[in-house]
């Protein structure tokens, strides 16, 4: 599958990765402030932003739609980040392809199975009647008999998009709907990835724990861990000055 990507800035390839329900867009305002020491890749996932849409929804298609995209960008080796589901697609290729990561940045998200849960998002995301609806304040206010915080809802609708048809989404809802357990799936056992890896932790999430530190050693022997002061999850949008700066120590 070739995937959809923006390209900016100049010197050493980074590639990002994006997290479930998001885009590469996600990650413009970080690649900003990057672009004058690294070339930015800014990747769509499968089902996800202008990436093709697919029946096959799993970390090792991904694996292969990255390798695919660093092949025919001639990249042999890379930086490599990916946030939350990006995150797995990131560590699943690390230490499938090791030789062609120089390192490797974690975002808020270890390599242990989690159990579904986003099914609330999705009950709301399901409940907009795309046909029905005649602007985004009308789908907002749908999706907020479900999500109550405006921040993700926002989030969460810069998916919807529009064509000559009306409103669509860009995700590909009906399948990440289906195969939600994918998303969570943990590495298998035995996997590892001996190169510098960097996980990036939001201290108001429960994402990373303590408890995962043994796993994530077994996994990434040479791991470093910093936990963001005043970010959750989505600790780049919360916190990026902070994210910039442990992204640019880390790969100097």
């Amino acid at each position: 599958m070739q995937l959809n990507f923006k390209k900016t800035g100049s010197g050493s390839p980074l590639i990002i990765l994006h997290g479930l329900f998001g885009s590469a867009d996600n990650w413009f305002s970080i690649a900003k402030e990057l672009e004058k020491n690294y070339t930015l890749y800014l990747v769509d996932q499968r089902n996800h932003g202008d990436s093709p849409h697919s029946d096959v929804w799993n970390y090792d298609a991904m694996v292969e739609d990255l390798l695919e995209l660093v092949d025919s960008e001639g990249m042999r080796k890379f930086y490599l980040m990916g946030h939350s589901m990006g995150g797995k697609t990131a560590m699943k290729f690390a230490v499938e392809h090791p030789e062609r990561v120089e390192k490797l940045i974690v975002a808020d998200i270890a390599p242990r199975y989690y159990p579904i849960h986003h099914q609330t998002i999705l009950a709301g995301l399901n409940s907009i009647k795309l046909d029905q609806i005649k602007s985004r304040k009308d789908a907002d206010d749908q999706l907020a008999q479900y999500i109550s915080e405006i921040g993700i809802r926002q989030f969460l609708l810069k998916s919807l998009s529009r064509d000559s048809n009306g409103f669509v989404w860009k995700i590909n809802l009906p399948v990440i709907t289906e195969k939600i357990e994918e998303v969570g799936k943990s590495l298998d056992e035995g996997d590892k990835y001996e190169g510098p890896t960097l996980f990036l932790a939001g201290g108001n999430s429960n994402y990373i724990q303590q408890s995962d530190l043994e796993d994530i050693h077994e996994h990434f022997p040479a791991y470093e861990i910093e936990f963001v002061s005043n970010a959750g999850h989505w600790l780049h949008a919360e916190q990026p000055a902070a994210v910039i700066q442990e992204i640019r120590r880390f790969l100097k």
